[in-house]
């Protein structure tokens, strides 16, 4: 890369720029755009991503007073804030999220060898759901409770690279367990989830393509006892249980035996049973398998604290789910940028180092060099290091 260049700009060369174009015709999304393109709304949210603008006052002030630099950044328009509001409240949002899954799968091949917590040839994924509180009488169309409106963000967090795999933005009211009726299940992989996921007969729509489950049970889930084996109390493990469901309807649901674990954490001074469709793992594992879930609880912490996504610049579904997926676009462009420069820094840091070197004309490799990862916080205290296991 061309030394330089501005740091934005070298961000950018890892943007695909094909294949948006491709999300972009196939929701004519720049039809009758003449000024304003798709791209230059994306690199406008994009800069609100790393920078941390408050409104869009704020970000118009901001990029204006860049001058000349936005061009040399790949803009191609002038950045007004009722433009960048109707470009949001009008132009389709699959376009952002059909990227954010183009992005996704590039991050993917390039953490695919990486290491997480265990020693597993198996895909682990963890799934959970994180709510985005909204006000109701701005978001009337995000019903959740009396007086209150919120969406929630559903996410499959793959755990080797920490990269949400499958995302779904839905409104308050949808339950958890129904997005398992969306993901399309891989053989062999672990999907990992708390016991709001516990249906019988969707866990067995997971069983059926030879994929596994990890999950725990609730207080009254009535089973039969078919063998019990030996376990080694000293780990922790109380109890390792071969069991089918005692009543009828539950038995329909899910025909085939399964696997009962009983775990004593004695850290919190806690007793975890699980449920689990792998017979050949040590009950151990599985008990470390479930404790890896806390990964995608962090990255929603993560994100909602280093990313915009619990103020919007718009009130309209359209505007709040752009915003969202561009968001989790940055994210996942940040973490392709890291990788195929390979820095060991983490994305906190990363991310606070553009916000202030954007529109610098350096070498990239330049702003990062001179920070030495074994000084840097620990993300803040125990905040995920993202991309570092």
């Amino acid at each position: 890369m061309r030394e330089g260049r501005l740091v934005f700009a070298h961000l950018m060369d890892f943007f695909p720029r094909h294949e948006f174009n491709q999300c972009v015709r196939r929701y004519h999304g720049n039809h009758w755009v003449h000024h304003f393109s798709c791209l230059d709304q994306f690199l406008a949210m994009a800069f609100v991503q790393l920078t941390g603008r408050e409104s869009l006052r704020d970000i118009e002030n901001c990029l204006r007073a860049m001058g000349g630099k936005l061009y040399h950044a790949g803009f191609r328009g002038q950045v007004a804030r009722s433009t960048l509001a109707d470009a949001n409240e009008s132009r389709d949002w699959r376009i952002y999220a059909d990227l954010a899954y183009v992005l996704i799968a590039m991050a993917r091949k390039l953490y695919a060898h990486d290491d997480f917590a265990l020693e597993l040839d198996n895909t682990v994924y963890a799934l959970d759901a994180s709510i985005i509180d909204l006000c109701l009488s701005l978001f009337p169309w995000a019903k959740f409770r009396k007086g209150k409106g919120a969406i929630k963000l559903h996410t499959l967090l793959d755990l080797r690279g920490s990269i949400p795999s499958f995302v779904v933005i839905t409104h308050g009211l949808v339950h958890d367990v129904n997005i398992l009726d969306q993901i399309a299940f891989e053989p062999a992989a672990f999907y990992v989830m708390d016991r709001a996921y516990l249906d019988l007969l969707r866990l067995y729509a997971i069983h059926q393509p030879r994929a596994f489950f990890v999950t725990r049970t609730k207080k009254r889930f009535d089973f039969r006892r078919l063998y019990a084996r030996p376990v080694d109390k000293a780990s922790g493990v109380q109890c390792d249980q071969t069991i089918v469901p005692a009543n009828f309807y539950p038995r329909k649901r899910y025909p085939e035996p399964l696997r009962r674990i009983r775990y004593w954490n004695a850290q919190k001074d806690k007793r975890l049973v699980f449920l689990t469709n792998n017979f050949s793992l040590s009950p151990l594992t599985i008990a470390q398998l479930y404790q890896c879930r806390w990964h995608v609880e962090l990255f929603f912490k993560w994100i909602k604290q280093h990313l915009h996504i619990k103020a919007f610049y718009g009130t309209s579904p359209n505007a709040v789910y752009t915003q969202i997926w561009i968001a989790i676009s940055v994210y996942v462009l940040v973490a392709i940028f890291k990788k195929q420069l390979g820095l060991d820094l983490s994305t906190y840091t990363i991310l606070q180092i553009l916000s202030v070197t954007l529109f610098e004309k350096m070498p990239i490799l330049r702003a990062f060099a001179g920070i030495d990862p074994k000084t840097q916080e620990d993300d803040l205290l125990n905040q995920l290091k993202l991309f570092n296991y």
